[in-house]
């Protein structure tokens, strides 16, 4: 996993180092602590009506008994739509990228003695695409709105003599849903 990541970080930060930054934005979205979530993005425009993107979350979520606790990157490209508007405003379609490593844990009296919920790690990779509209206010001031499908897929590794099945991890393996509503910088 930690390849992965390694070379997730390495290939964007050569991306974007070749480019020709024309503006960089710095966002929060604010739907994420609803679902006890941190997630913050750094976009930058590498033409007139495109940018990259790299996303990172934090998140502390309980899916019925399990509870999650880790955090993921998301790199995305993006490819602004208007013929009104230069990048990083307008409608866009996102093709995205997930990394995510979670601890899962499960406490529940309903389990046998054999049948600890114990403790596990969750590493997911996955990807989707998003379609969106980004406005920028004032030429400084940005609202992020996307939406689209997602599919992550990982595995649990007990770290005990746990089962498998004691954890519940639909929040984050499969298919999905990846929706967000950001407000930020543009500098």
């Amino acid at each position: 996993m930690k390849r992965i990541l390694l070379l997730t970080v390495a290939a964007f930060a050569l991306f974007m180092g070749a480019a020709q930054a024309q503006s960089n934005v710095f966002k929060i979205n604010i739907l994420s602590p609803v679902v006890r979530t941190g997630s913050v993005f750094y976009e930058r425009t590498i033409s007139e009506d495109k940018s990259a993107q790299l996303g990172f979350f934090y998140t502390g979520f309980s899916v019925d008994d399990t509870k999650f606790s880790g955090f993921g990157f998301t790199p995305e490209f993006r490819k602004y739509l208007s013929s009104s508007s230069e990048a990083p405003a307008g409608f866009y379609i996102a093709p995205f990228l997930r990394l995510q490593s979670f601890k899962l844990k499960v406490e529940d009296s309903d389990f046998t003695e054999e049948e600890t919920g114990g403790e596990a790690n969750l590493t997911t990779f996955g990807g989707g695409l998003l379609i969106g509209r980004q406005w920028v206010f004032a030429d400084r001031f940005v609202l992020d709105t996307f939406l689209g499908p997602s599919y992550n897929a990982g595995s649990v590794k007990t770290e005990d003599n746990s089962n498998e099945e004691n954890f519940q991890t639909g929040a984050f393996s499969g298919f999905g849903i990846r929706t967000g509503l950001a407000l930020g910088i543009k500098f």
